[in-house]
């Protein structure tokens, strides 16, 4: 059972940067993603990395002011969001897989067997 520590989030202004990190308990990843879901709505995907190969997909709402990031030998994800927006605002997961790769189904929570406990993230205006 792999296990995802979160940490990172917080309050910050709009404009403003976080940086949130996730480490994984074991080296067995296949993909690592963060998802984020705000009050009443559902879970949406942000952006996904391939462990290795560090090939990169995300959400067309988050591209050019997010980035994730992967460190092998810390064995951590990182997920770097500039230019915040009052609409970031949510609890951000991260999540894991170690199923096969699959560019099509890095959007789909069911991809993911491993979460995180998430972490807030508020953009203030």
């Amino acid at each position: 059972q792999v296990q995802l520590v979160e940490s990172g989030g917080g309050l910050v202004q709009a404009g403003g940067s976080l940086r949130l990190s996730c480490a994984a308990s074991e080296r067995t990843l296949t993909a690592m993603a963060w998802f984020r879901q705000a009050p009443g709505k559902e879970r949406d995907f942000v952006a996904s990395i391939r462990w290795s190969g560090g090939i990169t997909v995300y959400a067309d709402s988050v591209k050019g002011r997010f980035t994730i990031s992967r460190d092998n030998a810390k064995n951590t994800g990182y997920l770097q969001m500039n230019s915040l927006k009052v609409d970031d605002t949510a609890v951000y997961y991260c999540a894991g897989t170690r199923a096969s790769y699959s560019s099509v189904r890095v959007y789909d929570t069911e991809y993911y067997r491993y979460w995180g406990q998430g972490t807030q993230v508020t953009v203030s205006s």
